[in-house]
């Protein structure tokens, strides 16, 4: 039976991190679904996250190195799924009490200081309280959620997991 390495978990969270991201630009790209900059937010989380797994599993530190990337990794996911239930709560919001819509995301990034943009991204505006798309009843940060758990999981694993196969 095959042992779950630190390095096997490191590169299943980058792989899955990686299929997240290429559903999220086959859906903007193919289903022409413009990404709010709440969606945009939780892809950088996301890709933060995968590109820190691939980088540990390459890396491949010791115990201690191990606890701070897997520590980097978790905040990363829990980043998302953050960003995510934030958007899940505009979008439950009744419609007179959802944010007006704001300048661009790219606009806002040229004009104003990053923490400003960050400020107003979180509090979001009304294209991040659409609903554009759903499946089986759930939107699309609704499904960030249930793919990010699972990912929190197997990233709090990491400490526990065997550094080889014996």
């Amino acid at each position: 039976m095959p042992i779950l390495t630190q390095r096997l978990l490191l590169i299943a969270l980058s792989a899955s991190s990686l299929l997240l991201i290429l559903i999220a630009l086959m859906m903007e790209h193919y289903l022409y679904l413009e990404p709010c900059p709440l969606c945009i937010f939780q892809r950088v989380g996301i890709i933060s996250a995968g590109c820190l797994a691939a980088l540990a599993a390459l890396h491949y530190p010791a115990q201690l190195g191990m606890r701070v990337y897997a520590s980097l990794i978790v905040t990363s996911f829990l980043a998302s799924t953050g960003l995510a239930l934030r958007q899940l709560w505009l979008q439950s919001l009744p419609e007179d009490q959802v944010p007006a819509c704001g300048p661009s995301l790219e606009y806002l990034i040229d004009v104003l200081p990053f923490t400003d943009v960050l400020a107003i991204v979180l509090n979001g505006d009304g294209s991040c309280a659409e609903v554009a798309w759903s499946l089986f009843g759930l939107s699309i940060p609704a499904w960030v959620v249930v793919a990010c758990i699972p990912l929190i999981l197997v990233s709090l694993w990491l400490y526990r997991a065997p550094r080889t196969a014996s």
